[in-house]
């Protein structure tokens, strides 16, 4: 990930912005559980229109147009795909740009997370989601999240969130779902002939 330098004023409300956010999630995690743990240990697959595909150390393979990919519950879509390879051959970083950048996976309790945002820049090696440009984030049950940039963590479930300009980062937790109430008994009928 790379930081830019921003103005005393923006980075002060943004400082809060993030700490708020992050705080209400440290909250949660308790209640929250992981992503698959063993997704990034299956092999990745795609689909595209158009592909300038490398399969050797320190490359960049570009996957273009309806661009699908999955990793076992894993699944990241978007308009164009730039997956990166690390020395050993290993699916590094894939950095995706659509109309929006989606990605969605299950965690061990098969809750579904799913992320938009006009740039998805996913770290496949430590399980990092930076989401750039109008970007959401809903953890099924859990609640969601918007912002300018926002960055998912899918082995910890931590969400952090950064608001442009004179933006806010907003959020909506959500409680937990009450058990059913047991439904009435019938009222026995009377028997009849007595």
């Amino acid at each position: 990930m790379t930081a830019t330098a921003r103005s005393r004023r923006a980075n002060g409300s943004r400082k809060t912005a993030i700490g708020l956010l992050s705080l209400a999630a440290l909250a949660l995690l308790p209640a929250i559980a992981l992503a698959k743990k063993d997704d990034r240990s299956k092999p990745m697959d795609f689909t595209a229109k158009t592909t300038n595909a490398y399969n050797a150390p320190n490359t960049i393979t570009t996957l273009s147009g309806n661009v699908k990919l999955t990793q076992g519950t894993l699944l990241i879509t978007g308009g164009e795909a730039k997956v990166h390879l690390d020395g050993d051959t290993q699916i590094a970083r894939v950095v995706v740009t659509g109309n929006p950048a989606h990605i969605q996976q299950l965690d061990e309790n098969n809750n579904l997370m799913q992320g938009d945002a006009a740039t998805l820049d996913y770290d496949n090696i430590n399980g990092i989601a930076v989401l750039t440009g109008n970007a959401k984030v809903t953890q099924q049950g859990r609640g969601e999240f918007h912002g300018d940039k926002l960055t998912y963590n899918t082995d910890t479930s931590l969400i952090t969130g950064e608001a442009g300009g004179d933006g806010l980062v907003h959020g909506t937790f959500l409680p937990k779902p009450k058990p059913a109430a047991a439904a009435p008994k019938p009222a026995a009928a009377p028997a009849e002939g007595k």
